[in-house]
């Protein structure tokens, strides 16, 4: 007989509430590992979807830097769709005016020190639950010409950019298979993922590193039952980009963007919660792009007099 010691069994008849699918069965089996057994998730093809399948009711989501711009986003999506979230935030103020806003849990968390996130996953467990929903949107950048940067400034912006996705990544999934449950991990990476991004080298190094390691991380964590994908924003009206944009932000976007407007944080929230809810269940390693159609447009730009487009500014 096979030694199981080291992952919990999936057991069909536990009840788990709210945190399960009502659309997916759970049946378990060898491991290519030897001495492991793996959860293999098949569709319950009699469980047919409905506007129900988007809800998250009692699922218990940790939003990463969700006091304010696009996490807070996100986190009140979130909570609007059910989800009992866990905003994970730096600033005090901002953490428990965000925690308040979706009448959630707020923790003081560096999610680029381990013995923080440690803690702040105790609590929250201890609190809410244990979390079925990661979102890692904490992240900054800041410009500087490459010849210019130096090493102090490119390990920050990985720290604080791709590693602690990997640490909190690690940390929750981790306590998703010790729990035995399944779950959805989402990265907020960058449409600077996956292009050039002249004065941010180090940050869109850091952003392509966080869309790769989101394929990896959903294949080695399929078998456990938990899908890993991303969303990549581009011009999102958060405060940071109201600030650098100045009052002819605007009218710049419409030409930038083929939608013709900026985005908004909750826009980037109904992205998350698809890829969260039972609606993606068959959804893992993909990056959706919340961007109005920059990604796509490559270059191409609405022409100032609105006849159609060109390419070059």
């Amino acid at each position: 007989m096979e030694n199981q010691s080291d992952l919990p069994r999936w057991n069909p008849s536990r009840d788990l509430g709210p945190a399960r699918s009502q659309l997916t069965v759970y049946t378990t089996r060898a491991s290519a590992t030897p001495g492991r057994r793996v959860r293999t998730v098949e569709c319950d093809s009699s469980a047919p979807f409905s506007p129900d399948s988007l809800r998250l009711d009692g699922r218990v989501a940790v939003v990463t830097g969700g006091g304010t711009g696009i996490g807070r986003g996100v986190a009140r999506t979130l909570a609007n769709f059910g989800s009992r979230v866990a905003v994970w935030e730096k600033d005090p103020d901002t953490a428990g005016a965000a925690a308040d806003e979706v009448n959630g849990l707020g923790l003081l968390v560096d999610v680029r020190e381990a013995d923080q996130v440690e803690a702040a996953l105790a609590e929250t467990t201890e609190r809410l639950g244990c979390p079925t929903i990661l979102v890692n949107n904490a992240g900054g950048t800041f410009a500087t010409p490459f010849l210019d940067s130096d090493e102090r400034g490119w390990n920050a912006l990985h720290r604080a950019n791709l590693l602690h996705v990997i640490l909190c990544t690690h940390r929750v999934a981790r306590a998703m298979v010790a729990a035995g449950l399944g779950g959805s991990i989402v990265n907020v990476t960058s449409i600077e993922a996956h292009r050039a991004a002249p004065l941010f080298a180090a940050y869109a190094a850091a952003k392509a590193g966080v869309a790769n390691f989101t394929k990896t991380a959903a294949l080695e964590l399929a078998e456990h039952g938990i899908r890993v994908n991303a969303v990549a924003p581009d011009l999102i009206r958060t405060e940071g980009l109201e600030a650098l944009a100045g009052p002819r932000g605007p009218s710049r976007w419409n030409r930038i963007v083929p939608l013709g407007r900026a985005g908004t944080p909750e826009e980037v929230g109904g992205a998350v919660v698809f890829l969260a809810s039972d609606l993606s269940s068959y959804v893992t390693g993909e990056t959706i792009h919340v961007d109005g159609g920059t990604f796509a447009s490559s270059g191409w730009f609405h022409r100032p007099d609105g006849g159609g487009y060109a390419y070059g500014p």
